[in-house]
């Protein structure tokens, strides 16, 4: 038998169905593999095996007994520690929140395991999500399983390094920012930031009793972070669809999720390729990089490709100010005299300084420029490519170098790729485009147009298919496997 720890979750949950693997082998393999290397990996804060194991033989029970089981059923997933779990604790990487367990789950979970996934534990974030690293002041830093010293981004860090080690197929990531997609990006696997309101959040984002985890409202999606463009298929399959919970949320059914994954020409499409949206600082590795991925899409997709920049100026300022109008200011500010000592800096400083009714109108404004600037471009192009990123994976400790490219930026500058979708809400997707000279994941993001998130996974699973990148595999896990005597 392979490792169950090789299979992507669509062969994963066949195998349980047909019976070649039991969901206990695969949990328990999924444990091991945990147990291996989380000492040098720190990707998960509130691991929970016993859970885990349980419902595994609970699995197996109901097959053995004849009872239908869920598209996911066996099927190891890890779960975001900003995302709500019901008797779990859920941390969000905060001081003030070290010993929350919440009432509820919030409907993903719901959704995940009435599907029968078999729940892990929850997934390191930097303090509140309110980062693009893996760093709190609770556990320890998350680390990249490409190069331990650099960080595997974030804020969904936990979740992108545990299925690029392997630990599980499946793992949730929450994107305010780019947070699916940095992740995805700096650890060398797919991740997806569906539609705004095609997957409903609640609690998380929309209960205003808990200040941190309640922000976010307008720019927060949930998204899956995954090896495969079938397995984030999949499991958009068992989430998307509207909730009266999150008054975001919008119909099913224009989707067939698992049939936009199966690979397909892209013959005749328009893509336009951003290298810098026209202002972006960018490291040459990730140009170099992600120019030839883009090339792909011409020389092997059929595609007609075109350099073009959407034409808006930088939003950061506006991005920023937006992520402080929907924070509940007040419950933070709470929240700081009381644990301020022991909270993020960059965090406490965001929360207590002086914003003006004048700074939030102003960042409305300039979402609704982005938006319309970005409406209008994608007129003329089916898909718009730009790196994820504007740097590869760096040092552990910081929120993000201060020069990129011989140019001084701030230390947020290296995600203007990721923040101006959140802006817009539109589906935008990062797929491995390759490796800098010193071995290190980059990322290459592809953005839809309003709602087209079947564009965007129909041609992430043509790209998978032309350039796969299921091969690759980081070293922490080639010497495992070595040692182990594993067969992938």
């Amino acid at each position: 038998m392979a490792d169950p720890c090789s299979l992507t979750a669509v062969e994963l949950a066949a195998s349980v169905r047909a019976g070649t693997v039991t969901a206990l082998q695969a949990t328990e393999a999924a444990l091991a593999r945990m147990q291996a290397l989380e000492p040098i990996l720190h990707a998960f804060c509130t691991p929970t095996p016993e859970l885990a194991l349980a419902t595994a033989r609970g699995i197996d029970a109901a097959i053995a007994a004849g009872t239908p089981v869920g598209a996911l059923a066996g099927v190891p997933i890890a779960i975001k520690d900003l995302i709500c779990t019901k008797g779990i604790r859920t941390v969000s990487g905060s001081p003030a929140y070290i010993d929350f367990i919440p009432d509820e789950d919030d409907i993903v979970v719901e959704r995940v395991k009435s599907a029968g996934a078999v729940i892990l534990g929850k997934t390191n974030v930097p303090e509140f999500g309110y980062s693009g690293v893996g760093h709190n002041p609770v556990f320890e830093t998350t680390c990249n399983p490409w190069n331990p010293e650099r960080t595997s981004g974030g804020s969904s860090a936990g979740s992108g390094a545990a299925v690029a080690a392997g630990m599980c197929p499946l793992a949730f990531g929450s994107d305010g920012g780019g947070s699916v997609r940095i992740p995805a990006a700096h650890c060398g696997a797919f991740g997806m930031k569906p539609s705004m309101g095609r997957v409903p959040l609640y609690p998380g984002c929309r209960d205003e009793r808990f200040p941190g985890m309640s922000g976010w409202e307008s720019l927060e999606h949930i998204g899956p972070i995954t090896r495969s463009v079938a397995d984030a298929a999949l499991m958009l399959s068992v989430i998307a669809g509207p909730d009266p919970r999150d008054r975001h949320s919008i119909p099913a059914g224009d989707i067939d999720w698992l049939e936009c994954a199966r690979p397909r020409t892209l013959t005749g499409l328009r893509v336009a390729y951003s290298a810098d949206w026209g202002y972006a600082a960018v490291d040459p590795e990730v140009r170099r990089v992600v120019g030839h991925a883009v090339r792909v899409f011409e020389s092997d997709l059929g595609c007609i490709v075109e350099e073009a920049d959407p034409g808006f100026a930088d939003p950061a300022e506006a991005f920023w100010a937006l992520v402080a109008m929907e924070t509940d200011l007040a419950g933070m500010r709470a929240m700081v005299e009381t644990h301020g000592a022991r909270m993020s800096p960059h965090l406490v400083a965001m929360v207590t300084r002086r914003w003006t009714a004048e700074e939030f109108n102003a960042a409305i404004i300039r979402r609704k420029q982005v938006t319309n600037a970005l409406w209008r471009f994608m007129q003329r192009y089916d898909l718009l490519l730009t790196p994820t990123l504007a740097v590869p994976p760096f040092a552990l400790g910081i929120q993000g170098p201060g020069e990129i490219d011989g140019r001084a930026v701030s230390d947020s500058a290296w995600l203007a790729f990721t923040t101006p979708l959140n802006m817009t809400g539109q589906p935008a997707a990062s797929v491995p485009a390759g490796f800098t000279n010193n071995g290190l994941p980059v990322g290459l993001q592809i953005i839809g147009g309003h709602l087209d998130d079947a564009g965007v996974l129909r041609a992430a699973a043509a790209f998978e298919q032309a350039r796969p990148w299921a091969g690759h595999v980081p070293p922490v896990v080639a010497r495992l496997n070595q040692q182990t005597g594993t067969r992938p």
